[in-house]
């Protein structure tokens, strides 16, 4: 049954339409979701934001940070908070309309709805607790000699109001109420998101709930605004407005380049913080090989085939030793991916990349393909394919490091200890990297970890880089161009800190100071004073 989707209005308040920005001119005033099954129109018109909107919502942003950014962390978490409640009373509704403008399995969608609101209540506890802010106190020294010291006082303020582009892949967790819109908000900066256009009936509900929450806990208006459009033209005009001051990505290389591009081609560039997915090399040591082969091959296989492969953690080259065991390894692999089938991607655009990568791929030079999936039955259906080649040819072939965006591996053969190295000493920044190693392993090939903490944002010993824990220690991210800032992560509590700057106090009088900086520390947050952490004085 196809659900009516209720709309929620974003922007309340009227201001003239930046002259310094481009106008848009929309084709289509609004448009419809298309369901990936079966290619067919679902219920449901959304409006396709036009200058005039978008210049009400930023500027409806930028007056609610000199409200919102002086919220106390208990009322900021609060809100985050009932966020989560008020998208888990979407109940059933939720989970039955991202399905139909997703194909995702109502269990995923389910598993996805749960890990979006619990990094809404895990960033809740953030900053209730507070001590992420940075604080650090140099008190002052007047009788120092030949020059007194001042009091000098550090804290991480809210930069402003952050734009956060929907994935496709991840409707719920890395969307409307993803983990750039939940650190965006408890960092206190108000957030407007770009709803994705294939599932824009899932972003209106979500944003119903952000602006139910809102309302409830006392946010003023513009702390979160939800803006739709099916045209790359929204989004540019979005990063290009003065009132916006940072960006939150998750989506490919091409469109996390564009944006980067207009960010940085403001009169005042801003930050981007564009996840681009990456290629994530799976190496199997050699021991490891002989060891377990079998099983490492079934596990792969799952890795490659989980979400059909619209992970940007999918395995998309795997680093494998050349003997015996590795034919057993091989033949495993084959016999999974020949097993497995189609499945329906997420919009009839990435399959068609997709496909156009599987292509290009059985095009090169001495790239062969190793197996297939059973054959598609449907509209938009990705079917698994892995291919194999030698370590030469990788070393030859650059685009073999390119993202193939679903179900696919590049297997790569290698014999000595020294073409792995290079291998890893050529490859350019990713997400993760996987090593599937033994004692006997983690001895002989010491030099390769050395190489891929340089490479990665994580790198995981004996298992798959699918699946991303939400915790305090994840770091999500990479050098470029897995990301554009390699020093920052969109997963776990550290990304809170992409939406914040340091910014110091000298000479301040107590009355005047932030509420973590003053000298009885009324917010019980640890600080570093004088050198040391403490929850004492400063």
């Amino acid at each position: 049954m196809l659900i009516q989707v209720e709309y929620y209005p974003t922007c309340l308040s009227s201001i003239a339409t930046s002259p310094q920005l481009f106008s848009l001119n929309m084709i289509n005033k609004t448009f419809q979701a298309v369901s990936p099954i079966d290619n067919q129109l679902l219920d449901g018109n959304f409006v396709n934001a036009d200058a005039q909107q978008i210049d009400e919502v930023v500027q409806q942003a930028v007056n609610a940070f000199q409200v919102y950014r002086k919220k106390s962390p208990e009322e900021k978490a609060k809100f985050l908070a009932q966020a989560a409640t008020e998208i888990e009373n979407l109940g059933e509704a939720l989970i039955e309309r991202c399905h139909l403008e997703t194909a995702l399995p109502h269990g995923r969608l389910t598993g996805e709805r749960g890990r979006t609101v619990n990094q809404l209540r895990l960033f809740a506890r953030v900053v209730r607790e507070g001590s992420w802010v940075d604080a650090r106190i140099d008190t002052p020294i007047p009788e120092r000699t030949p020059f007194p010291k001042v009091d000098i006082r550090h804290v991480l303020q809210p930069f402003g109001p952050v734009a956060v582009f929907g994935a496709s892949n991840f409707p719920l967790a890395f969307s409307t109420a993803g983990g750039d819109t939940a650190s965006a908000l408890a960092a206190g900066c108000p957030v407007i998101v770009k709803g994705h256009p294939a599932h824009p009936g899932t972003a209106e509900m979500v944003a119903g709930a952000i602006l139910k929450a809102a309302k409830e806990t006392g946010m003023p208006e513009g702390t979160f605004s939800l803006l739709q459009g099916n045209s790359y033209e929204v989004g540019e005009y979005l990063v290009k407005h003065p009132g916006l001051k940072a960006v939150g990505f998750t989506g490919s290389f091409k469109g996390g380049q564009a944006i980067w591009a207009h960010a940085n081609a403001r009169p005042e560039p801003i930050p981007v913080f564009a996840e681009m997915g990456s290629t994530n090399p799976v190496f199997i040591l050699p021991d490891a090989m002989e060891e377990r082969a079998q099983r490492i091959a079934e596990g792969m296989a799952g890795s490659i085939n989980l979400g059909v492969g619209q992970f940007c953690t999918n395995p998309g080259l795997t680093f494998i030793s050349k003997g015996k065991s590795s034919d057993t390894f091989l033949k495993a692999l084959s016999e999974n991916i020949s097993q497995t089938a189609a499945t329906t991607m997420l919009t009839s655009g990435i399959k068609q990349a997709y496909d156009e990568g599987r292509i290009r791929l059985a095009g090169l030079h001495e790239v062969k393909s190793l197996a297939e999936g059973k054959s598609e039955q449907a509209p938009n259906q990705a079917v698994s394919q892995v291919f194999h080649t030698d370590i030469n040819t990788f070393l030859k072939e650059e685009e073999l490091e390119e993202e193939v965006f679903g179900p696919s591996s590049i297997l790569i053969t290698y014999q000595q200890k020294a073409d792995i190295l290079q291998a890893a000493n050529r490859l350019r920044g990713h997400l993760t990297a996987t090593v599937h190693a033994t004692e006997k392993d983690l001895e002989e090939f010491g030099e390769l970890f050395n190489i891929l903490e340089q490479k990665v944002g994580r790198v995981i010993l004996n298992g798959y880089p699918t699946g991303v824990e939400v915790c305090d220690s994840m770091v999500h991210g990479g050098p470029y161009p897995a990301t554009t800032a390699p020093s920052s992560t969109s997963v776990g509590t550290n990304a809170i800190k992409r939406f914040a700057r340091p910014v110091c106090y000298q000479g301040y009088p107590d009355a005047l100071l932030p509420a973590a900086l003053k000298h009885s520390n009324p917010l019980d947050i640890w600080r570093m004073v004088d050198g040391e952490l403490t929850k004492g004085k400063g």
